[in-house]
């Protein structure tokens, strides 16, 4: 039995086995609670691989949620007191989830309990304030006493105050806590995401948070009147950061509708100084809530961070802010409950807003995802800022450009947060929709644009483009949800193409045009995992930062301990479903890393905890809208795609093999939507779609260019062209009815061989001409 072998493996010296990974999925939850504590147990000094063993289990313990029993959760306790004093830490929070999932009566751990606390607090630094509250409560009233002493001591009033409130929430309410103690890093099952859900739900808690930010507004506001000294980043201390940063957490995740005005007092209070100094009352502080929205993001928070940025004084913070609110915008897009909310900042109903100075006006639109600001006199439009406004209203300029911005960003962030929903299958009600989304001053310009369906009668779904025709009626609570292709026939799909290219409309991201990915017969047979986009090689810096740009989270890789291969993940349909992309370094070519992509796994969350689930389990939309951002990552940052890739090697016959390779569902989208354009362009009598290839017939050559990759090869020997993106020109005038920088590159290398006796570079002459 392999809960036996394991067993023997780990208390009885003699005994050595291989690490049955693939055997450890078998593990009951109970069975994998009995191993845990001594898989924890196995000393520093232990062979390798019975450590190896012992962090197998602890790693299939971290996807799982074990279950202990009495015996079991004493034994933990037992072997947490032996592990502190040989490794000098140990994790409290594994003792706490211990007994929180116990099976049977609670044991007697007051002894353990109080050793813990003891070889804590006599550390000059107290880690995990929560857990160690959790287990001080477990050796009696005497020992919490001393912990809540310990930890009050010199740390102020809103700490202090977060210290008593836990204190006095009993054990069960100190273990809900116990997870997102500081040490993030350290933290074990549930995870840290569960924990501020679980303590978003104490009411205790919730209370000490909103006065806790209350406090640090009040603080703030005195340093501003001169109550209080002024002194740079000083307003705060290092406990009181860390404790503001959770309760602004606690009270994101549940949207309360107080936050709103006290982070407009409280965040103008921390960027600016009582004087004309640089410097912040407290840069740490707000850092931190900038973290905080990046966990749990609404357009209000987003909007006050971007409205301080432009008002505070030190040159180096505005720049810090902007690589922060990129993940901010990324987090706020998945966040679909709360991301859909907009301002309508002063606009008038078709999407308008005008100010008058010096006898002219201002007029700042809104188009698609863009807004624009132009200039009138008397109706007539001007070509730049007249002189008097500029001159004498420098103030009002600066302001205009400034909202022309922050409307690109919130239509943008309104835009990925509509196509979030597609993963969770988004449902509105109607009269809602129609009211702040549909006929939003500003919001319209996205939504009138994108296809929906409306459950006119139960069961019955009328789809609408708002953009050419009228809403229909229904019922203010009836249903309204984006139209996905995965859900209608290949006709419907087509003839939606059609129209828009007709129409030349032009969406705010791809749906008529959307790929969809469907379960294949080897992904049927592999069952668990897909190798669909397996084995490429890609430029991993490049992948990296579109996992961020995607909502992925993934570990960096590199050349240290523990960085030669990780996981990308990404949580899907509402917190439902988990997809994993693996990969790993492959290669260094100069300072470029290259990484090697492997497997695509899912999970489905079951009692709180991921378990794996066969492929067939997942849900279609679930399942093709992961697939398509990991076909995006493969297909913008793989070493194919790369047009001057000369080295050899390997690498290079990867290069050949992939750069004209069969086209992927994102290639065959591209394929389609050029299939459409191409009769319209100027071109069109030059060119042919021939399988993956746009023939392009130039009068030196005729040449193909790949619909995947946008490589090219010359006829009539498939001789390579290389022309790097910067010198293919298009006429910048060809409509596109979704944004692909891969197809704007197709066309722009297309317009300039269709007339290649125009090219002047050297480098791509001397090519052509070469065996023409």
């Amino acid at each position: 039995m392999l809960h036996d072998r394991l067993m023997r493996a780990l208390t009885d010296p003699d005994c050595r086995i291989e690490v049955p990974y693939a055997e450890l999925p078998q593990l009951s939850d109970e069975e994998l609670g009995t191993l845990l504590p001594e898989a924890y147990g196995v000393p520093s000094s232990a062979p390798h691989a019975l450590t190896m063993l012992a962090f197998a289990i602890e790693g299939a313990a971290k996807e799982r949620r074990p279950r202990f029993t009495p015996d079991a959760c004493r034994r933990m306790f037992e072997v947490l007191v032996e592990r502190s004093e040989d490794r000098g830490w140990v994790d409290l929070t594994v003792g706490v989830d211990a007994l929180e999932h116990c099976t049977g009566p609670l044991p007697d751990v007051s002894e353990p309990a109080r050793a813990l606390v003891e070889f804590r607090l006599a550390k000059d630094a107290v880690r995990q304030p929560y857990a160690l509250l959790a287990v001080a409560g477990l050796a009696g009233e005497e020992t919490l006493r001393a912990v809540v002493e310990r930890l009050s001591e010199d740390v102020g009033p809103i700490v202090a105050d977060e210290i008593a409130v836990i204190a006095g929430l009993g054990a069960a309410g100190q273990a809900q806590l116990a997870g997102i103690g500081r040490d993030h890093r350290f933290a074990s099952p549930p995870s840290v995401a569960d924990a501020w859900h679980r303590s978003a739900e104490n009411p205790a808690y919730v209370a000490f948070a909103r006065r806790a930010l209350e406090a640090a507004a009040d603080r703030a506001d005195a340093i501003r009147a001169g109550e209080i000294p002024y002194l740079a980043d000083k307003a705060f201390t290092d406990r009181e950061i860390t404790t503001l940063g959770q309760a602004a957490r606690v009270a994101l995740l549940r949207d309360e509708p107080w936050l709103p005005a006290l982070f407009d007092r409280l965040l103008p209070g921390i960027v600016l100084a009582p004087t004309a100094a640089r410097t912040l009352p407290s840069q740490a502080l707000l850092y931190e809530l900038v973290r905080a929205a990046q966990d749990f993001p609404t357009p209000e928070l987003v909007t006050a961070i971007r409205t301080v940025r432009t008002i505070v004084r030190h040159a180096g913070v505005p720049k810090q802010l902007d690589r922060m609110l990129k993940h901010v915008d990324a987090a706020l897009a998945e966040r679909t409950d709360v991301a859909l909310r907009m301002p309508t900042l002063g606009f008038g109903e078709g999407g308008v807003l005008r100010k008058e100075a010096e006898g002219y006006e201002a007029v700042v639109t809104v188009d698609g995802t863009t807004a624009e600001l132009t200039w009138e006199k008397d109706g007539r439009p001007l070509r730049s800022v007249p002189a008097p406004v500029r001159r004498d209203h420098g103030g009002l300029v600066k302001e205009l450009r400034a909202l022309v911005k922050r409307v690109g960003i919130q239509l943008g962030t309104l835009a990925r947060a509509l196509e979030g929903g597609f993963a969770v299958d988004a449902v509105h009600p109607y009269g809602w929709w129609r009211t702040d989304l549909a006929g939003h001053p500003l919001a319209r310009s996205v939504v009138r644009r994108l296809i929906w369906e409306v459950e006119t009668e139960p069961g019955t779904w009328r789809t609408v483009l708002p953009e050419t025709e009228d809403l229909p009626d229904a019922p203010d609570d009836a249903c309204v949800r984006l139209w996905h292709p995965l859900r209608s026939d290949p006709d419907t799909v087509r003839a939606w193409r059609d129209l828009l290219t007709e129409r030349r409309i032009r969406q705010p991201f791809k749906q008529a045009f959307r790929e969809i990915y469907l379960l294949t017969p080897a992904e049927q047979e592999t069952r668990v995992h897909s190798n669909r986009f397996a084995a490429h090689l890609v430029h991993y810096r490049r992948m990296f930062a579109l996992f961020r740009a995607r909502g992925w989270k993934s570990d960096l890789l590199g050349p240290w301990d523990g960085g030669e291969q990780d996981d990308a993940v990404r949580t899907l349909a509402a917190g439902e479903w988990q997809v994993r992309f693996f990969h790993s370094l492959a290669d260094w070519d100069g300072e470029e890393l290259l990484a090697s992509t492997d497997r695509v796994c899912f999970a489905r969350r079951e009692d709180g905890v991921w378990r794996n689930a066969p492929l067939a389990d997942v849900p279609p939309l679930v399942f093709s809208e992961a697939m398509r951002d990991v076909d995006l990552f493969v297909g913008v940052t793989s070493v194919a795609a790369d047009p001057d890739w000369t080295d050899g090697g390997p690498v290079r016959a990867y290069w050949e093999r992939a750069g004209f390779a069969e086209l992927t569902e994102s290639a065959e989208a591209r394929r389609d939507a050029l299939a459409r354009i191409l009769p319209r362009l100027k071109i069109a009598d030059r060119c042919a779609i021939d399988g993956r290839f746009l023939v392009v017939r130039g009068a030196l050559r005729t040449y193909k260019i790949h619909l995947g990759s946008a490589n090219i090869l010359m006829e009539p020997d498939d001789s390579y062209l290389c022309i790097v993106p910067s010198r293919g020109k298009g006429d910048g005038k060809v409509f596109l009815p979704f944004e692909d920088d891969r197809l704007s590159l197709i066309l722009s290398k297309a317009f300039l061989l269709a007339d290649d006796t125009g090219i002047t570079d050297g480098s791509i002459l001397l090519q052509i001409k070469r065996g023409g």
